[in-house]
């Protein structure tokens, strides 16, 4: 009797010590995991509105979650905000639970002014960031800030005049300001959950941009959308250096549509991060009128060989894509029909990289004539 008591007293040990193993394990292990995974689908629908801000350069998303949260990612250039407005109108938006500002750039927080005017905004999040000025422009401003002003003048008198007006606007609206931070998530109920992934410290400086690319771009705003099976990627004008550091990264990259990064400039969306990401579908935001050659050809030629289906702004207008968040179960409606070839990159007439000298302000207008030997 003394054995078979000892004997089971050291079975009890043993399962306890690997009771107590395992609790630790799922403490260190599944519970982290159980954690990252977004809430179930509620079963309502979900909407992405990826706006039409053309025809120059811009990005505006709208999201609306099954709950009836509402977040607006970007606000389209200066000259766009009464568009973004209409948008909202439109869709009977009287209040945004989020306004996500990208990046300090006019193209896409140059509408924001307006969009604060219009609508009650709750909260706001941008990446902390001060437009920079490139010495050649600061030298315009002082310029034209000593001139004395005509009556033709239309200009702003200040390059970032754009970030000035967001930033009274913002002040003056009571939202709730808040900096971006990699893994901070925001509930948008009914299931769907927003999460930010970059920019993340050491924010990248120009010294970092040799390889091409622009420093304000690279420390944009990256989210990643989550309702049940649907997933969407918004990538605002991350350059290739963004995409390299969330690579490096113990991130969830795969997902079903990504809002291409940086207009489908050259200097982004490399053939790794696409290899990683495995988008089925793909939204480019452009102008026809954009000068920098978006979408570049190389892009649109690395998203066809990824056998991914895409859409494009600059031809097919508002782009709307609605998901109960099942398995397949997503729809894309274009506001308009397009005879002209989606995979047709554009031809650059300016290169958008801070080696080149790249000019972030004042590129409002439809692009030049090309050069008579040009037309023949």
């Amino acid at each position: 009797m003394g054995r078979a008591t000892r004997g089971c007293g050291c079975a009890v040990a043993v399962l306890l010590a690997l009771a107590i193993g395992a609790g630790i394990a799922g403490w260190k292990y599944v519970y982290p995991w159980w954690k990252t995974q977004p809430p179930p689908a509620s079963g309502g629908e979900l909407t992405v509105r990826i706006l039409d801000v053309g025809p120059i350069n811009g990005d505006s998303i709208l999201i609306s979650s099954p709950a009836g949260k509402t977040v607006l990612i970007d606000a389209g250039d200066t000259t766009k905000g009464k568009i973004v407005v209409e948008a909202l109108k439109r869709y009977n938006i009287q209040q945004l639970d989020y306004f996500i500002a990208t990046h300090p750039h006019p193209d896409h927080l140059g509408g924001a002014a307006e969009v604060f005017k219009a609508v009650k905004v709750l909260n706001v999040i941008d990446n902390g960031q001060l437009p920079s000025v490139p010495p050649q422009l600061a030298a315009m401003q002082k310029q034209t800030t000593t001139k004395k002003p005509t009556r033709r003048s239309t200009r702003p008198t200040s390059v970032t005049k754009f970030y000035d007006d967001y930033k009274e606007a913002l002040n003056a609206s009571g939202a709730r300001y808040e900096n971006a931070q990699p893994g901070t998530k925001y509930d948008l109920g009914g299931g769907a959950l927003l999460t930010i992934l970059a920019p993340s410290e050491p924010l990248f400086t120009r010294d970092k941009m040799s390889t091409g690319g622009n420093e304000a771009n690279a420390n944009s705003i990256v989210a990643r959308l989550d309702y049940g099976s649907f997933s969407m990627l918004f990538a605002g004008d991350a350059e290739s250096q963004t995409e390299h550091r969330l690579l490096t990264k113990e991130l969830d990259l795969r997902t079903k549509v990504l809002k291409i990064a940086h207009h489908g400039s050259k200097y982004a969306s490399s053939g790794d991060f696409l290899n990683r990401v495995k988008p089925e579908i793909a939204i480019v935001s452009c102008g026809a009128w954009n000068r920098y050659g978006h979408p570049a050809q190389s892009v649109l030629d690395r998203l066809r060989a990824a056998n991914v289906k895409l859409y494009r702004t600059d031809l097919q207008g508002e782009i709307t894509i609605t998901t109960r968040g099942k398995e397949n179960d997503v729809t894309v409606k274009t506001a308009k029909e397009t005879t002209e070839d989606l995979w047709a990159g554009r031809t650059a007439q300016k290169d958008d990289s801070s080696r080149s000298g790249f000019i972030a302000y004042g590129d409002f207008g439809p692009p030049p004539k090309p050069k008579k030997s040009e037309q023949k």
